[in-house]
């Protein structure tokens, strides 16, 4: 059988996936690895690791079948850098890395934020890939001086699969070095931030192939791939303008497909290249989505299921009677970029308990997402149904919440693959499985359930949703 395979290089581990023409899951396997925290506030890994599990990942899906494209995605923003036999100087910087505060205040200073937000469709935050550089050549200026190639996190996968060095343009919108809007790497702000432009791989679009694995007489084309977030949106079918992407996962992500390049003059939500040709993005990330559920669990009930406590938040009404929950639990990046920002349960009373806690968090969260929401909207997307993805998809209350405070019907996808998926799909066009990405959607993604908003809620969690904004300015010390 003719097979299609996605790679995703993610933070906690790689996931593999074989799917048929047609979508069906044919295989999956996934492979952990560390993750380092040398400081407080640093977070790096071993690219090596990537490379083992990736390796050992894509033969087990592949083994006994045809694979006749391979696609890439992984997490964004990851600084590795190479020197000129194409060695790992130093462990990768990540994407939750947050040392880089001093350098990027350096960087809109020396372009200047207007500049550098109309270039780039971002300002500058510390898990961007350009500070990082910064923070190498003022903090370890021998692996600086080392530097000939710098590469993102599935990209450096790609070379050890293919030996070529590429990326593309979804994923280096998230380095703050590419003109977004051009879809190439910017002489301006490279010359601002004095780094070489050789030391960058090539820009692709997401489908075009980057290489093959293989041999010769049987080699399969690597798509250029993506980044997670856009490679989840092609993988429940956000290919063009009209429903959203929402993922309730460890962080939360509001996207939208644009038909050209647009950006949120404060930079409050990214304007990024999409993974489809001619197509970019807006997209809002707050960073402790279905982590905040996560924490609260492992802090207060680490043996009870994540089933119960939902189960326990159903009993409590919409608003648990004026209790609210803060998610910003790691600062946040949409609508505030404040990396001191800190979370909080607001509305107390003797009489709330644990799932009243837990109902906080599961609305708090709607809110967080329906800022980014807002957001999208000012940039022209017009969203009528949301595809929900994530671990927190699978908590029908949590849907319903979140469908509720958005205003629109969310959507279930049959495969729950996410960025794995996308990354199939963007493999089986460069292995001319498919026309293009919307061929590859059009055939692959189908939908599975709808959650409709509740009427009756509606105007409460409008009125909420402005109490929940009120609250971070308040509290902001």
């Amino acid at each position: 059988m003719t097979a299609i395979a996605g790679l995703d290089v993610g933070t906690t581990g790689v996931k593999a996936i074989a799917l048929s023409a047609e979508g069906e899951v044919l295989a999956t396997a996934s492979r952990g690895y560390p993750l380092a925290t040398p400081r407080p506030g640093w977070a790096e890994q071993d690219p090596e690791d990537w490379w083992g599990a990736a390796e050992v990942a894509l033969a087990e899906v592949s083994e006994g079948r045809d694979i006749a494209g391979i696609g890439l995605s992984g997490q964004m923003h990851g600084l590795v850098v190479l020197d000129s036999t194409d060695r790992v100087i130093r462990p990768a910087i990540l994407w939750n890395d947050q040392r880089t505060a001093v350098e990027c205040r350096e960087i809109e200073e020396r372009l200047g934020l207007d500049r550098l937000i109309d270039l780039t469709g971002n300002r500058a935050l510390p898990g961007f890939t350009a500070p990082k550089l910064l923070w190498l050549r003022r903090h370890e200026p021998e692996s600086y001086a080392r530097i000939a190639r710098v590469l993102l996190p599935k990209d450096y996968v790609r070379l050890r699969l293919t030996g070529e060095r590429a990326t593309d343009a979804s994923d280096a919108s998230g380095t703050l070095l590419l003109d977004v809007g051009r879809r190439a790497w910017s002489d301006d702000v490279l010359d601002a931030l004095e780094l070489p432009r050789a030391w960058l791989p090539p820009v692709l679009e997401s489908p075009e192939p980057a290489g093959a694995s293989g041999p010769v007489s049987h080699a399969i084309p690597v798509a250029a791939g993506a980044g997670d977030q856009p490679a989840a949106a092609v993988g429940v079918g956000v290919d063009r303008p009209g429903p959203l992407s929402v993922v309730l996962g460890t962080s939360g992500v509001v996207l939208a497909a644009l038909p050209a390049y647009a950006h949120e003059p404060q930079a409050r939500v990214h304007a990024f290249c999409h993974a489809v040709p001619e197509m970019w993005q807006a997209m809002g990330v707050m960073l402790s989505a279905a982590g905040s559920l996560q924490w609260f669990r492992d802090a207060f009930a680490p043996a009870v299921p994540f089933e119960q406590l939902v189960a326990e938040a159903a009993a409590w009404p919409p608003g648990v009677d004026g209790l609210t929950f803060l998610p910003y639990l790691q600062g946040e990046r949409t609508p505030h970029a404040d990396p001191d920002a800190r979370g909080a349960f607001v509305g107390l009373e003797l009489r709330h308990d644990r799932g009243a806690l837990v109902r906080a968090v599961l609305e708090g969260v709607a809110f967080g997402l329906r800022d980014s929401f807002d957001l999208v909207r000012l940039l022209g997307a017009a969203p009528t149904v949301a595809r929900v993805s994530g671990g927190g998809a699978r908590s029908r209350l949590w849907c319903q919440i979140v469908a509720s405070v958005l205003g629109v019907p969310l959507e279930r996808t049959e495969s729950e693959e996410g960025s794995a998926f996308g990354a199939a799909l963007l493999g089986g066009v460069a292995g001319g499985v498919f026309a293009d990405v919307h061929d590859a959607v059009a055939r692959c993604v189908r939908v599975r359930g709808t959650i409709e908003p509740d009427p009756a809620t509606q105007p409460l969690y409008e009125d909420l949703h402005h109490r929940y904004q009120a609250l971070y300015p308040a509290l902001a010390i």
